[in-house]
């Protein structure tokens, strides 16, 4: 399967540095230089992942990645040369499933949207549908429901989600959360697990302060707590 890429960043010359290696890699490229040309490009032809760059004119990556989010399930790499952990955290906030620094290499972008793309397409030949309090979780479809409406989570966000509730009770630590559901060893901060977290909490919990199914245990790291 030929995965296509959607590049989106202003100036041209980033854009010319990563297609043609990302073509001779086998993907399939589009470029735009707006966010408003990279949604329409992606309400088009629905990319397998969009490399989004976050300082743009008119509108920033971030608000692009929030209206990629809104079309289903993609994969996101934000790419920026802002470098603070706060900046890093607000891309996960807002739906990214990687972030990438600036200056970085060719053969490190491809190890990382090879990795995203692994975790998007990691239950594609299970069967299981479980029920969890209020949740139901489709591993084959990759879907979340509850009370009936749809939930929707990023790649990771799933991953994440299935990992813990496929063994309510059992504890894990952020390190193997990182390393079973995001499965790169490339991300190494065990802080990115609970940035995660976060946006799958205020997403299944009636009131993300007081968890019912994601449950936090100090000192060690989280557990499903499956809600009667």
């Amino acid at each position: 399967m030929t995965h296509s890429l959607l590049l989106v960043d202003d100036e041209k010359k980033v854009l010319e540095f990563m297609e043609p290696f990302l073509q001779q890699e086998g993907y399939h490229t589009l470029t735009a230089r707006t966010g408003k040309e990279a949604l329409r490009l992606a309400k088009e032809v629905r990319p397998s992942l969009v490399i989004l760059d976050w300082m743009m004119p008119e509108m920033s990556g971030i608000d692009v990645c929030r209206e990629l989010r809104k079309l289903g399930q993609m994969g996101i790499i934000m790419v920026t040369a802002r470098i603070e952990e706060s900046d890093k955290i607000i891309g996960l906030e807002v739906g990214a499933d990687d972030y990438l620094t600036k200056p970085f290499s060719l053969r490190e972008l491809v190890a990382r949207i090879r990795a995203v793309l692994r975790r998007i397409e990691g239950n594609e030949s299970k069967e299981t549908t479980m029920e969890r309090g209020e949740l139901t979780i489709s591993e084959l479809e990759c879907r979340v429901w509850k009370r009936g409406m749809e939930i929707q989570l990023t790649p990771t966000e799933f991953k994440l989600l299935l990992t813990l509730a496929s063994r309510p009770g059992i504890v894990y630590s952020r390190l193997q959360l990182l390393m079973t559901a995001m499965e790169d060893d490339i991300l190494n901060d065990e802080r990115t697990t609970d940035a995660h977290i976060s946006r799958i909490r205020k997403k299944i919990e009636d009131d993300p302060s007081m968890p019912v199914y994601i449950k936090t245990v100090y000192g060690f790291g989280y557990r499903f707590g499956d809600r009667p």
